[in-house]
Formats: structure tokens, sequence, C-alpha cells
């Protein structure tokens, strides 16, 4: 599968990009936003091409042709206000699911945030813009046609992955480290039993084969 990653030097996107380029039934493309990145990434025998969230659906869908699989794994970062998240994770999100659907890319995998789809569960969050515009980037994704799989981790970990993760509806919360999030990216891509779903996702007893079977 051919697998085009949006947010490829973000946390959780730098493990994705690896773990893809390393899998031999993959082949990965990085959009980055700058170029100093894409020759690091190409340096390295990666495929990456310069585009932004901010800018049009044309160049989105320019970047993101002749793939089979988007994974929209960008956000605007802690240390932004509530424009960049309006833009960026929810904009940026949005215009990429409608240059999917132009590009005619079918498959799609966004990474949201735990509980996103459950507003009661971030009525008095500190973080409550970003949960708005998660849930709603998640519910263009659900109405869009396209086959998604809308993955919801816990706290996000900078610790190496375990392999072992819980994958469900309305878990308790917990964490998660980022390596194992894209490796759960990885195993879904081409499992149609998730397909038209979304998880929770946090650190478990389950291998990541056996999570992703059971959605």
């Amino acid at each position: 599968m051919k697998v085009f990653v949006i947010g490829a030097n973000g946390q959780i996107g730098k493990h994705l990009v690896n773990q893809l380029h390393a899998n031999e039934q993959h082949e990965v493309t990085a959009m980055v936003r700058k170029e100093g990145q894409k020759k690091e990434l190409e340096d390295r025998g990666i495929p990456a091409v310069l585009a932004d969230l901010e800018g049009s659906i044309s160049d989105l869908e320019s970047a993101i042709k002749d793939v089979d699989a988007v994974v929209f794994t960008a956000g605007s970062g802690g240390k932004t206000g509530p424009d960049k998240t309006l833009l960026i994770d929810l904009d940026g999100a949005v215009k990429s699911i409608e240059a999917a659907k132009k590009a005619n890319v079918n498959r799609f995998v966004m990474v949201s945030a735990f509980q996103a789809n459950n507003r009661d569960s971030w009525a008095d969050s500190p973080i409550k813009p970003y949960m708005v515009a998660k849930h709603f980037a998640d519910e263009t994704l659900v109405q869009s046609g396209l086959d998604y799989t809308i993955v919801r981790p816990g706290g996000l970990q900078n610790e190496p992955g375990i392999g072992k993760v819980l994958a469900g509806e309305n878990l308790e919360r917990g964490s998660i480290p980022r390596e194992d999030v894209a490796a759960v990216i990885v195993e879904a891509l081409e499992a149609e039993n998730t397909y038209q779903k979304g998880f929770d996702l946090i650190t478990g007893v389950d291998s990541i084969h056996d999570a992703v079977g059971k959605i």
C-alpha cells in the first residue's frame, strides 16, 4: 500500500514514517512544511513532498495523488493558541479529507484524541478548543464516504513502545507510547474490520495484531 503521511515531522508522524519505511508491504511518502525536513527524509531514502495545511485544497490534492491511503497525524502543537488549533487541527484536517476525495484516495486514517467523540468527557477540559476541533474533524470524516478509521489515543508518551495495547469504545482514561500508536496505524491500514470505525487506544495487554483484529 502506498501511504501518504500528513504531519510526518510530528512526534507520532516520525515513528509512523520510520515504521512504514521499514515495512516491505508499504511505500511511504512524507508530507512536510520545510525544505530541510524534506532533505533529511530524502537523504534517508524516504520520498517527501512540501505542502502546507494552511494552503489550498488543490495543492494538497496534487501532493496526495497516486497513493492508496492518507494518514492524518498533524497537529498545531501545545504551544499555539485556539487560532492555530482551528486552522490546523480542524480546517487542515477537513481540507485533507476533501483533497483525498478529489484525488480518489478512499482510505483515510485519522489520529484524533481520546474520547473526542464524547462531548461530556471534555465539557470542562482545559484544552476544550482542541477537543472541539478534533470532534468536528472526525465528524466530517465519518460523513465523507471514505473508508475511514479514527484512532483516539490516550495520554501520549515518548517512552519506547511495548507492543501491548487496549483498543475499544469508552475505555478508562490511560496513556500510550507514541511508537505504539504508530504501530497500531500500520496494522490497521489494511484491516477492513477497522473501516468506518473509531476507537480509543491505551496501553493494555493485547498484542497490536490482536487488538486491531478485535475492533
